[in-house]
């Protein structure tokens, strides 16, 4: 097994990150196995959920938060996780005891690791290792299973089963929803995208965005959406025109088409599957108003969704070379975040430097950031929470934050792979 030495590098140097928190987490052995992957490396989940958050907390150790960490901080990052040790070690047994409780009470809902990973971090650093008070152990098991299982609302296997049950009434929904969609008015009002975007993340106009879905502003901004390649360059597909979706009847995560290429049942998964499900409209209501819903522009039904969608696309285009706009302004602040990432600059300078799949994920950025404001705006709709004229500014930056931790976590692997492939 390879080991790094901070004391040998010199001065001004860095190590990936990956391959010091993989080497410090070796070096706590099996007892964070059910944390770890058949390499021994910790999970992924394993890092975002515990690691990051609970253990180095980059918010707070700026240090540890680059891809490549400086050397003055290496030893630093390896002896936060090594002390760390026994209580990570019990939260891997803590994890075992809830996978033994969910089975026993035939719990299938959501994925262990997302439910459990940081509710053990809590049990194991307010009681300890499980091992030793098997009846008080299986008490605070039940009870954390209770907690986060008790949500109400619609479940994925309610969800499957109702279309299952009714593929034949749903086939004849989706055939006369898409054979007569709404056509979005094209003459454009008196209000303007690019007004309410100069004040909306100071001095929201709430008039303005008020105008702005009455005019229908973000369903005739979907226009395009239907002609060749319209959706495709906004990243909600991968075809050259958008089909009508499938009824479905399955959906994973790690393999979620497009938006706009996804089933009925691949559109609710989300929803159904997260934290806030109780407060969705029940199975069968959810499921006819996401048919209605497929067919409308942008694919959604409410016009204050539609025009988040407009925004967001107009507010993005600074991010691939566009305007700015005034300083202060949502497209300019937008762009102040992207360029103080320095992954982005090299991505743009050097491309041949960076590993496979990061020049593709900087140039796509605005792609990306579309989908995952859809993704957003479609949740929030489906919980008939609807994003308001003051709330507006927070939903497009955080879009924004969220696709660039993604993209930095992907740059993480990647150079993981790339040092541990020129590891001795």
């Amino acid at each position: 097994m390879s080991t790094v030495h901070a004391r040998a590098a010199p001065a001004g140097a860095a190590l990936p990150r990956g391959l010091l928190i993989a080497r410090a987490w070796e070096a706590l052995g099996d007892a964070v196995a059910p944390l770890s992957n058949p390499e021994g490396r910790p999970l992924a989940r394993t890092v975002k959920l515990i690691l990051d958050p609970l253990v180095l907390r980059p918010v707070q150790n700026p240090g540890f938060a680059a891809g490549a960490v400086g050397i003055e901080h290496v030893d630093a990052l390896r002896d936060r996780i090594t002390a760390a040790g026994p209580v990570l070690a019990a939260t891997a047994a803590w994890f075992l005891v809830l996978k033994k409780e969910r089975r026993r009470a035939g719990i299938t809902d959501g994925n262990p690791q997302d439910l459990y990973f940081q509710r053990c971090y809590e049990l194991a650093s307010a009681h300890g290792d499980p091992r030793g008070e098997p009846a008080a152990v299986a008490r605070r098991a039940a009870a954390v299973l209770a907690e986060v299982h008790r949500r109400e609302g619609p479940t994925l296997a309610g969800v499957r089963d109702f279309v299952a049950g009714h593929g034949d009434e749903l086939t004849r929904l989706l055939d006369a929803a898409w054979a007569h969609p709404p056509v979005p008015r094209r003459a454009p009002g008196p209000a303007r995208p690019e007004a309410f975007l100069a004040t909306c993340a100071t001095a929201p106009d709430r008039a303005l965005f008020a105008a702005l879905v009455a005019d229908a502003a973000g369903s005739r901004s979907a226009a395009d959406l239907d002609l060749p390649g319209g959706a495709r360059v906004r990243g909600l597909t991968d075809l050259d025109r958008p089909v009508r979706p499938v009824p479905g009847h399955g959906a994973s995560k790690q393999n979620l088409p497009k938006p706009f290429d996804r089933s009925v049942v691949e559109r609710l998964f989300a929803a159904v599957t997260g934290p806030l499900r109780d407060a969705l409209d029940d199975v069968p209501a959810l499921v006819r108003q996401e048919v209605s819903r497929s067919a409308g522009p942008w694919q959604l039904a409410d016009e204050t969704g539609r025009v988040v969608l407009a925004l967001g696309w107009e507010a993005t285009a600074a991010l691939v070379g566009g305007p700015p706009g005034p300083v202060g302004g949502a497209a300019a602040r937008l762009r102040l975040r992207w360029d103080r990432e320095a992954y982005v600059h090299r991505a743009l300078r050097m491309p041949s430097s960076m590993p496979d799949g990061v020049r593709a994920d900087v140039d796509g950025v605005r792609e990306a950031y579309q989908r995952r404001l859809w993704v957003r705006v479609h949740g929030r709709e489906l919980r008939h929470d609807t994003v308001t004229a003051d709330e507006l500014w927070d939903v497009l930056d955080g879009v924004l934050r969220s696709v660039i931790l993604d993209q930095r976590d992907r740059l993480r692997s990647a150079l993981r792979r790339r040092s541990d492939g020129g590891a001795s």
